[in-house]
């Protein structure tokens, strides 16, 4: 039996407990999972530097999962576009039972590989892609046959799962162990298995896109301000990076149409063609385009 359906014996009883017990408990189990990221560390690193170099190719992040697993992949997926201007298109989350399951169960779509190699062939997998398959069992069919598929396609495989010894581990390129053990609720996946998969994913999508100079001073640079408080957000920025009035930063960002632009537009006192073309040449890197003259680090 995996470690996520073992029953604890510390949590025998647990029905009878007085509530702060109880909360402490589960608690406790959150901080454990976290503390579970730590050995996965390295592997985690290899991913983002190798996830980093396929999408710099063009290629997507493509996610797949079934249950409390697919839903963190959705919800990672649906997160890159407003924190990172990733184009929606290039980020596919790819769960088990469609998109009727990220809301309500789908009974068995776990347990059908052969509808994740049919989507990932609907969706044109290519070389340049990253496939990433969560499954806190690590051998939910699913998402095994679809890395299965990915990889003999050429694609990178990553895979994130909790019990060591999961076929995924053999399955993926990268394996991302995360060995969160015995739930507080036996099989309850979205305890702690779920926490430090949802920790993963945010740490690698994070790592890949700071990687690929979507991050400047540990600001969103890439963010689109499409909304009041994200203007707000991005006028702040400029202002605060440029070190100029926040209405010179807003009369940049209008000109320059972009928080990168802006930037380059101030602190170079380019226009906005001239600041456009040092972005460009500095591969969108925004430490590279302020740097006079452009250098190769």
């Amino acid at each position: 039996m995996s470690t996520t359906e073992t029953a604890a014996p510390r949590y025998a009883g647990i029905e009878t407990w007085p509530t702060a017990d109880l909360v402490a408990a589960m608690i406790e189990g959150q901080m454990a999972a976290t503390a579970s990221l730590l050995p996965a560390a390295p592997a985690i690193a290899r991913a983002v530097e190798h996830g980093a170099k396929r999408l710099a190719r063009g290629g997507r992040l493509i996610y797949l999962g079934a249950g409390t697993s697919g839903r963190l992949a959705t919800l990672d997926a649906a997160e890159l576009p407003p924190t990172f201007g990733w184009p929606a298109e290039r980020a596919l989350a790819l769960m088990a039972g469609g998109p009727a399951a990220v809301t309500g169960a789908v009974e068995g779509a776990e347990d059908d590989g052969a509808a994740a190699i049919a989507a990932l062939k609907a969706a044109g997998l290519g070389e340049a892609d990253v496939v990433i398959g969560l499954a806190a069992s690590g051998r939910t069919p699913f998402v095994a046959e679809g890395l299965r598929h990915a990889r003999a396609e050429g694609a990178l495989t990553l895979a994130i799962f909790c019990n060591e010894g999961g076929p995924l581990g053999e399955i993926a390129e990268i394996p991302i162990l995360v060995a969160t053990g015995a739930e507080v609720l036996a099989g309850s996946t979205r305890m702690k298995a779920g926490t430090a998969q949802k920790a993963v994913l945010t740490v690698l999508s994070t790592g890949i896109f700071t990687a690929m100079g979507y991050v400047h001073r540990g600001r969103m640079v890439e963010m689109a301000p499409t909304n009041e408080k994200l203007a707000a957000r991005a006028r702040r920025m400029i202002a605060d990076l440029a070190d100029v009035p926040e209405a010179e930063a807003q009369a940049a960002l209008e000109a320059g149409g972009s928080i990168k632009t802006a930037l380059v537009m101030l602190e170079l006192g380019l226009d906005r063609d001239a600041a456009e073309a040092r972005l460009a040449a500095s591969g969108g890197r925004l430490h590279r385009a302020l740097a006079a003259p452009l250098s190769a680090g």
